[in-house]
């Protein structure tokens, strides 16, 4: 799972339990740290804003198998699912 805000730790405060750091303004740089026998799962804010899916379509350009979250991190908090601080 990777996460794509581009905001700084102190405004995102939290995270999906696990999730990589990735901000999509920073992605050419940790294409080469990605490895294409894996899937990925890419999740901005919320489903609304385009981030998460310019990133998916970066992935797709160089051949990662990717996919973007549904509801994105606003949904997975809604469904009471694990996080972690920043």
């Amino acid at each position: 799972i990777i996460d794509v805000r581009n905001a700084p730790k102190h405004i995102k405060k939290d995270k999906i339990k696990n999730a990589i750091e990735i901000p999509a303004k920073n992605l050419n740089d940790y294409l080469d740290d990605l490895s294409k026998d894996k899937i990925y799962v890419v999740y901005d804010w919320t489903g609304g804003t385009i981030l998460g899916k310019a990133v998916l379509l970066e992935l797709y350009k160089y051949g990662y198998e990717a996919y973007e979250l549904a509801g994105a991190l606003e949904g997975w908090k809604g469904m009471n699912l694990p996080l972690e601080n920043i």
